[in-house]
């Protein structure tokens, strides 16, 4: 068994040269609404799931993103309800949300 069954990453990059980057859009605190509620709805730990930060993931351009392993689904988001459906519908229910999932080749940076 792996030691989790979805790791989550949200891009939290900060660009100082004013390109279009996941900071701008809150992701941080997009971040700790989500790990919250992954640890309120008892999913978080080992075997569950766990939410990180990672620098950039190389598709700010699409807007907000995260990636869910090992699934490797990624997904926008613009704010707590969209985050919901991907923590009820994804991480507990193991159904991808298409109408937030991106598409599988990303725009470059």
């Amino acid at each position: 068994m792996a030691h989790y069954s979805y790791h989550v990453f949200f891009c939290t990059n900060r660009r100082e040269d004013g390109r279009q980057c996941c900071a701008q859009s809150n992701a941080s605190n997009m971040r700790d609404y989500l790990k919250r509620r992954a640890r309120e709805e008892g999913l978080s730990g080992p075997g569950g799931v766990r939410v990180n930060i990672a620098g950039c993931l190389g598709r700010c351009v699409e807007g907000p993103t995260i990636v869910v392993y090992p699934d490797a689904v990624w997904y926008t988001y613009a704010d707590e309800w969209d985050l919901e459906e991907i923590l009820s519908e994804h991480l507990k229910a193991g159904r991808v949300v298409e109408r937030l999932r991106l598409p599988e080749s990303g725009t470059a940076v």
